[in-house]
């Protein structure tokens, strides 16, 4: 039977040390080296039951293609040079055990190869969607531009609230524009995910950004959005969104495919569902406005479809329920804290969907700043 403080040392030989400082290792690598070690102790404790020969070594070439699904390649090959190391020494117990020795610990370290080389593929490939996230991510930030704390007579706070690190990244937008013709806001949902969706976020904000100051309504606005989305995407492709306007105390809302928004007052959480149904961007929506008079404090809730898809154990989060609770109190800021912190740890910290967030609120018609005028044409009257 072979000693077992030569295996120990066998094994503190060949494995990776961190230097005081480093990074501690990740818990891929502990899986991938427990899993590993849990396997090459089973099989050496087996083995050392059958002293006469080396029956059971080749079975010690699972440990490293075991590491391999979850260490970095580093690891996998520690993994392998114990096995191999932990193999000989069986071997060299069994007296040599003659060429069927031999072919055991070649196919020993034929497996590590292999698995070194499968972990490293898989290693890089880990790496390079981390960085494709990490481009989509940074991409979406330059989209979408911190919006308030004031925009005319609404107080105004936006919020996005990132999916999983194992999600794409989405489409979903949102601005608020101080106009001539009012308070202008805009929340939608891309289809699909990555940096196709990114792009065409970009797309249809860059157009909105433009002419919520040229033209007179909304349904003007709906038209040129969807003639932009049109000219951008496959036949396939949409944008889902929700425009709305205030002015003077009136709001008007058109809704594109999108979840309706939410107004609270006194309360009381009313759905805003629009007339008449009408499609997203993309398909040429003919929408029908919906209006209200705003009463100062009202408070309006524009969100994305990932908040309506949010769930635990099959039980969609209550937003209309909690949303009073979550959001009639403190700032608007304070408002969207709470109604995250409250999703979150609804679903446990695992959403499957980006979700984007506008929370508004009326103070009341001598509230209002100035309008300003479009960078763009800063200048012009006097050009």
């Amino acid at each position: 039977m072979p000693d077992t403080v030569s295996i120990g040392h066998a094994v503190r030989g060949t494995m990776p040390t961190f230097a005081p400082g480093r990074r501690p290792m990740s818990p891929g690598n502990r899986a991938g080296l427990g899993a590993a070690f849990v396997l090459l102790a089973i099989v050496s404790a087996v083995e050392s039951g059958d002293s006469t020969s080396a029956g059971y070594v080749g079975l010690l070439a699972i440990g490293p293609i075991v590491a391999a699904l979850f260490a970095v390649w580093q690891f996998v090959l520690g993994v392998g040079v114990v096995a191999t190391l932990i193999g000989a020494i069986f071997v060299g117990q069994a007296g040599g055990s003659g060429p069927a020795g031999m072919v055991h610990l070649l196919g020993i370290m034929l497996a590590t190869g292999i698995a070194v080389a499968g972990a490293t593929m898989r290693q890089r490939q880990s790496e390079r969607i981390a960085e494709l996230l990490q481009l989509a991510s940074v991409a979406q930030q330059a989209v979408l531009r911190p919006i308030g704390p004031q925009v005319g007579a609404l107080a105004v706070a936006g919020r996005y609230i990132s999916a999983t690190a194992a999600a794409d990244i989405g489409g979903d937008l949102y601005e608020a524009l101080n106009t001539p013709y009012g308070v202008r806001i805009i929340i939608g949902d891309v289809r699909g995910k990555g940096l196709d969706a990114v792009r065409l976020a970009s797309i249809v904000l860059g157009s909105y950004r433009h002419v919520a100051f040229e033209r007179a309504d909304l349904k003007s606005i709906v038209a040129d959005l969807d003639r932009a989305v049109a000219r951008s995407v496959g036949d396939e492709d949409f944008v889902t969104a929700a425009l709305v306007e205030e002015r003077g105390g009136t709001l008007t809302i058109v809704n594109c495919g999108h979840p309706a928004p939410l107004l609270l007052r006194r309360g009381l959480v009313i759905p805003l569902e629009p007339p008449a149904p009408a499609p997203p961007l993309g398909f040429m929506p003919e929408v029908k406005a919906r209006v209200e008079r705003l009463e100062p404090g009202d408070r309006l809730l524009l969100f994305t479809d990932g908040l309506g898809e949010a769930r635990r154990d099959g039980e969609f989060f209550p937003t209309a329920d909690r949303a009073w609770r979550l959001l009639g109190h403190g700032t608007v800021g304070d408002g969207l804290a709470s109604l995250e912190t409250a999703l979150v740890d609804w679903v446990h910290g695992r959403l499957e969907d980006d979700i984007a967030l506008v929370l508004l609120e009326y103070a009341g018609p001598d509230a209002g700043a100035s309008i300003p005028v479009p960078s763009w044409e800063v200048g012009a009257a006097g050009s």
